[in-house]
This record gives C-alpha cells, structure tokens and sequence, in this order.
C-alpha cells in the first residue's frame, strides 16, 4: 500500500479522480506555503545577519584613534613632545646634531655596540625613507613605554633626569636608554618600541 501522504501516489494512482484533484490542490498548496515560509526564513536570516557581519568592524571611533597626524613645525631643535596613541605617550624629540653624533658614535665602536643588550644601530631607528630628497635623522618617535615594566620614562623635559646616556631614565627601576632610545643599563630588556610612522610632508608625519 502507499503511502497516504506520499505526493505521487495520492495525486496519480490511488485516490479516485476527483478526491485525488483535491488531495493534490491542498498538497500543491501546502507545498507552496513550506516553500514560502523558507524563502522567508532565508530572507530573514540574512537581513537579521547583515547587521550583526557589519558590528564586526572596527567603530568608526577606534579607527580614528588609530592613527593620528603630528606638526612638527613648532618643535624647536633639542626639544621633545609627547603625545597620546592608542592609549599610550609617544615620545617624539627633535635631536640634535650632538644627540645624533652621541648615539652614532656606539654604532661605530664595535665593542660597545656588541654589548648592546638589543642591538640595534641608530639609523634603524629613524626614519629612513626621505621626503624631497632629504634625510630627517633628527626625528626620534618611540613608544614611551619602559620596556622592563611598563612605567613612563623621564626624558621629554630639559629638567628632567635623562639618565647617564643623555636619553631617558625609568625611576621604577633605574632602566637607562641613550640618545637613540636603546637600553644601555638596568633590567629593561629591549630598547624603547619604534611605532610605524609615515612622513606626510618634511614637518608632519602619521603616526599609525
């Protein structure tokens, strides 16, 4: 015997004509009505989803904290600025020509620069690329972020204490960096983070 609900069955072979026209009306009916309700459920999911992929994204509010553009202009030779990103101070010091002659000098005498706890030479740690043909190796942006725990350094003000490299002191713990930022003594173990930073024009650069 068939099946009663069976589609074929009910609609060709074994309900007499009539009732089978029916049957197979009210199948072909509630066949719609299934398919339908689908369609529906399927629509509804994706219009439900949509929203839901699109708060995946970053908020428009973080993106812009992401990144953010600083004027150099105003920053006089020898002085420093420190300014906030991603929740963290940004050390940038416009060195001097004395500054730069201190720390390329560790990377010329091959003894000190081997005992350098994260070796690491000068000119990596500035902005290589030129903008307009000249080199900018008096921009120093770091992370100023002890890299021992965390503290902020002391450095950015001339009457600051900068250590006995001429460059930042941690007072936590007595971590001293040079003039490039690379630890020289005390219990930091790397030199201070350099972020990826653009040049936008010779006096402004993207941080981020």
């Amino acid at each position: 015997m068939g099946n009663p609900h069976s589609h074929g069955a009910q609609c060709s072979h074994d309900a007499p004509q009539k009732n089978g026209q029916e049957e197979c009306h009210d199948e072909s009916k509630r066949d719609f009505i299934f398919i339908s309700a689908a369609s529906m459920a399927a629509v509804g999911t994706g219009v439900v989803a949509w929203p839901f992929v699109a708060t995946l994204g970053p908020a428009k509010d973080t993106l812009a904290l992401s990144t953010t553009e600083i004027d150099l202009s105003h920053i006089q030779e020898g002085q420093a600025v420190t300014v906030m990103w991603r929740g963290k101070p940004v050390f940038i010091r416009r060195r001097t020509a004395q500054d730069i002659e201190l720390a390329r000098k560790v990377d010329s005498d091959a003894a000190t620069f081997n005992n350098l706890r994260d070796k690491q030479k000068d000119a990596d740690r500035v902005k290589q690329s030129t903008f307009g043909g000249k080199e900018m190796p008096q921009w120093l942006v770091m992370v100023g972020v002890c890299t021992h725990l965390g503290c902020v350094p002391m450095g950015q003000k001339s009457t600051d204490m900068h250590g006995d490299f001429d460059g930042w002191f941690c007072p936590c713990h007595g971590s001293h960096y040079d003039s490039a930022g690379r630890i020289r003594k005390g219990p930091a173990p790397h030199n201070l983070a350099v972020p990826t930073y653009t040049f936008l024009s010779e006096n402004r650069i993207r941080i981020g």
